[in-house]
């Protein structure tokens, strides 16, 4: 079995992570809202989780969609 290489978006407020999840699994990525790790900080408590591999489409997404993001850190 492989090893997937995870990053998170970081963001200001739950709606836009809510918002975020929401475009990305339509658009057919594999994601999910986690806690943020304690060693990132952020404004709100929840981040999205995506494949690494996956950085271009999530960032495209977001922008095209306007949806306000902190950061987007690898794990």
């Amino acid at each position: 079995m492989g090893h997937l290489d995870y990053s998170v978006v970081l963001f200001y407020s739950t709606s836009g992570a809510m918002r975020a999840e929401k475009l990305t699994k339509v658009a057919g990525l594999r994601v999910k809202l986690i806690p943020v790790p304690r060693h990132l900080s952020s404004d709100c408590g929840v981040c999205l989780r995506f494949e690494s591999a996956d950085v271009d489409k999530v960032n495209s997404i977001l922008d095209g969609a306007r949806v306000e993001f902190e950061d987007i850190c690898a794990l």
